[in-house]
């Protein structure tokens, strides 16, 4: 009893630490005693490069080794993605979104706020996705940061890349290509861009997300998910 007490201390400790440090928990409280990996991806995804200090970020490098050890641990049965994101690094966040897609366990993601850029990709990657009637997301053409090369060679890779989003997007929502072509080149709704911004219920019209929810909605899919995965 005394080495069970310690270890569930020592997993409390390590719980509230994961959250300081990284907005990461273990909701293991419910009903059905299945144990919910909460992972938040919230402010700029940082890639490559640090970003601007005071910035909150979702440092892709620390969130890459949790999603492995998710997919390893036999006492993690599912994952409650939480987004509020601006977008960030495009080819670091397209690296976060293959991995969660990849996980082998129920996942549900839960934009609470905005999914920019390539948040989509991120929130679209989950087995089951849900916004909040408030959220947004933004679907806008690929941009570059730092020194450009104005050549044909600079926008070919541009195309590529962009394809590569739009094809993720597509094999993991019920929103076509075409469409998202169209919702990223929109020149009518963002004045001083092109793309298009999704409110809520235009999300799930598009195709992006499942259902408009929250917090309640989400946790009651992911644990219907995860009884159904263990039968």
């Amino acid at each position: 009893m005394a080495n069970e007490n310690n270890e569930n201390r020592d997993d409390a400790k390590e719980s509230m630490e994961s959250i300081e440090d990284y907005g990461q928990t273990v909701l293991e409280h419910s009903g059905d005693g299945s144990r919910i990996f909460l992972l938040n991806i919230i402010g700029e995804i940082e890639g490559h490069e640090a970003s601007p200090g005071g910035m909150k970020t979702t440092q892709y490098d620390h969130v890459l080794p949790q999603l492995a050890r998710i997919s390893d641990d036999a006492r993690v049965d599912g994952v409650l993605l939480i987004l509020n994101t601006v977008g960030g690094d495009v080819s670091c966040g397209l690296a976060l979104a293959e991995m969660i897609a990849t996980i082998g366990k129920p996942t549900v993601s839960l934009i609470i706020g905005d999914s920019h850029s390539i948040g989509v990709p991120i929130a679209v990657a989950t087995d089951y996705a849900f916004i909040v009637p408030s959220a947004t997301m933004i679907i806008h053409p690929v941009r570059m940061n730092g020194t450009v090369i104005g050549a044909q060679q600079t926008y070919d890779y541009f195309k590529i890349l962009q394809e590569r989003i739009l094809n993720f997007i597509a094999a993991h929502s019920q929103a076509s290509k075409d469409r998202l072509e169209f919702l990223m080149m929109n020149t009518g709704v963002l004045t001083k861009d092109l793309g298009t911004i999704l409110v809520g219920k235009a999300a799930v019209r598009e195709g992006l997300v499942h259902e408009v929810g929250g917090m309640r909605e989400a946790l009651a899919k992911l644990h219907a998910m995860i009884r159904e995965a263990k039968t």
